[in-house]
């Protein structure tokens, strides 16, 4: 399987557990029907593993020497700042309904995300 598609089922998969697990403070999608949800967390899971793909990648090599002095602390800040700027990009495009209730929920979120993805990733031959 194609490293993106991959990273596509992991993103939307770890997106939706955490919009689950976080309730109200964290939505993907609208309305009652399944189908719609799906296919919102399928836009929103394409945007975060384009963002995860090309953006994290160079903000995390230009934020090396904080990353290091905060013994990886400022992971939690990039990743939630990540998080919400998919929310922002989402919400520019029109493309699907995604919500995030402000910073702290957005590490929560990040803190989520990165642990399935990590649990799921194991499954997967993803290099």
């Amino acid at each position: 399987m194609p490293k993106f598609l991959t990273t596509w089922i992991l993103s939307s998969a770890s997106l939706a557990i955490a919009a689950q697990l976080l309730g109200t403070h964290m939505n993907i999608g609208e309305g009652d029907s399944t189908t719609a949800r799906v296919v919102s967390i399928a836009i929103v899971g394409a945007i975060f593993a384009v963002i995860n793909t090309f953006v994290a990648p160079v903000i995390k090599t230009l934020s090396l020497p904080f990353i290091i002095i905060t013994l990886g602390f400022a992971l939690l800040v990039i990743n939630a700042l990540l998080l919400l700027l998919t929310e922002w990009l989402t919400d520019k495009l029109d493309v699907s309904y995604f919500f995030v209730d402000g910073f702290w929920w957005a590490v929560l979120g990040a803190v989520v995300i990165s642990l399935v993805n990590t649990v799921l990733g194991a499954f997967t031959n993803k290099k």
